[in-house]
């Protein structure tokens, strides 16, 4: 579980963190402060400013029966340090991390790794954290993609019962541009609206890509969260042939919404994205009803009102991180008032771990949260919606695609015979389920289209369908909300796939 050390960032042992303290003493209070980090334990926290790499390697020491995780120290866009880390995280100079064997280990032994990827380009890396049992051949590999400005440790609670499966390597990456990776200048070139939309999801989808390459993966199953799961369905269309399953866990960016997609800087009434802000964990994880947990309408999520402000600094390209790196000394009382509420049903030194971590990443200097803009209109609807192509996946030509596009009909050219999409939602998640029901639908209307006539055999060689489940007692982070359900969900899919690919190799 987690590790302790002498490390003079934060005070260890006994004594209680600044916010923790405040958090087990005010707990009432914090919930109704909307920045509940004082001011003195905000300016400590900026004075110290432990450095990302240190902040990732506490928060995977939280996962069981892993003594003490390897952390490469490769971060390279880190902030200067006001006061340098004590903790050497490494003792390699080169600032790799050596693998490290869970022995003691009731489902292992498992070998866990830390690595920044490097990729072509000036400054283009991805950090990588992964799993494999010892003594069994990789069958099948499962990638792990976070959401929006987040980062590979918040799937701690997800690594270490998803690697008990047999025959499978887990892979948790950071987008580029975000976490631990790389964080290259982002810039747009293309001139139309498509084409920058296209340019923007090409610029993360490409790296992935690569970094496939570099690993020797020949197929895999993808999972993302919310804007990863977005980027998801982005890879699977462009690079189809690669994918034996999609996994969908609250994905940004399905429904349709016509200020989004007809407006060069749309600005609607309304949204849902605010609850990502302002909902409170307790109201995630509790027994009172919600209306998305079952087939809602778009007007059963929960919507408040989008201040023009917010509309405005959207358009003008300011991330909400760009706030937490102009506070300064104000920063972590800034991202208190997120992780108050998202980490509220944690252990106080857990939520604690997260808060640090959270804010490790936040400060960095901003590089793939400017995709934001030109991949989602104010809200968080897609300018270009997912429910306009998410039909397309897995039924793609084989071979070189531009960008993420649907391929058209009638050419006589190799195709995928389809790819299992799983559409993951909290049962009180802000992201309207309704989408995830359209595109399931959608899905399984193309499979039904294109084998009318089939024989038996061809049909049961396709894989292409859809469904949804719906995460009891979780939110819109459901794989930490409902960490239990989400991972034994996980775990059948994954055999699913172990299945299916025994059963393709054999004919082959």
């Amino acid at each position: 579980m987690a590790t302790t050390s002498s490390d003079g960032d934060v005070p260890q042992g006994h004594q209680q963190s600044p916010l923790a303290g405040q958090r087990t003493a005010e707990q009432a209070l914090a919930r109704r402060s909307y920045f509940p980090l004082g001011y003195k334990e905000g300016f400590y926290q900026w004075w110290t400013s432990i450095s990302p790499a240190m902040a990732e390697h506490r928060v995977l020491s939280l996962i069981p029966n892993l003594q003490r995780p390897p952390t490469h120290t490769q971060t390279g866009s880190a902030p200067a340090s006001a006061a340098a880390s004590t903790m050497d995280i490494t003792t390699n100079p080169s600032h790799e991390a050596q693998p490290v064997t869970s022995i003691d280990d009731p489902y292992g032994p498992r070998r866990w790794f830390s690595n920044l990827v490097q990729l072509s380009g000036r400054d283009r890396a991805l950090n990588e954290f992964s799993v494999e049992r010892v003594g069994e051949e990789v069958e099948n590999n499962l990638v792990m993609l976070h959401g929006y400005g987040a980062g590979l440790g918040f799937f701690y609670k997800n690594f270490e019962p998803l690697s008990r499966a047999e025959g499978w390597k887990l892979y948790a990456l950071d987008m580029l541009g975000m976490g631990r990776s790389s964080r290259p200048p982002f810039k747009i070139h293309a001139k139309t609206r498509q084409e920058q939309i296209i340019e923007a999801e090409n610029w993360f989808i490409d790296a992935l890509e690569e970094w496939r390459v570099k690993r020797r993966i020949e197929r895999f199953t993808l999972l993302g969260h919310s804007m990863g799961g977005y980027m998801a369905v982005a890879y699977a269309l462009k690079y189809p042939g690669r994918l034996n399953k999609l996994i969908l866990a609250s994905p940004v960016g399905i429904p349709e919404d016509p200020y989004a997609v007809n407006a060069d800087m749309p600005d609607p009434d309304s949204s849902t994205i605010q609850n990502e802000f302002t909902q409170d964990q307790d109201a995630t994880v509790g027994d009172s009803p919600a209306p998305n947990g079952a087939r809602s309408s778009a007007t059963a999520t929960p919507r408040r009102p989008l201040p023009k402000w917010v509309t405005y600094l959207w358009d003008a390209n300011v991330s909400p991180f760009s706030f937490v790196r102009w506070a300064g000394p104000l920063g972590p009382r800034l991202v208190s008032g997120w992780t108050s509420r998202r980490f509220s049903q944690l252990p106080p030194e857990e939520a604690k771990t997260l808060h640090d971590y959270s804010y490790s990443l936040f400060r960095q200097r901003g590089s793939g949260e400017y995709a934001l803009a030109y991949i989602l209109a104010p809200g968080a609807f897609a300018r270009n919606p997912l429910i306009r192509r998410i039909q397309g996946v897995g039924r793609q030509y084989i071979g070189l695609h531009s960008g993420p596009t649907v391929d058209p009909e009638g050419q006589s050219r190799p195709r995928e015979n389809g790819v299992p999409v799983v559409l993951m939602y909290g049962e009180h998640d802000w992201m309207d389920i309704a989408g995830g029901y359209a595109a399931e639908a959608k899905i399984n209307e193309q499979k039904e289209r294109l084998l009318a006539g089939k024989s038996e055999e061809e049909r049961s060689q396709d894989h292409g369908d859809a469904k949804v489940v719906i995460i009891q007692k979780a939110g819109h982070h459901l794989y930490l909300d409902g960490a239990d359900q989400f991972n034994s969900v996980v775990l059948k899919e994954m055999e699913d796939v172990r299945r299916r690919e025994r059963e393709r190799l054999a004919r082959l």
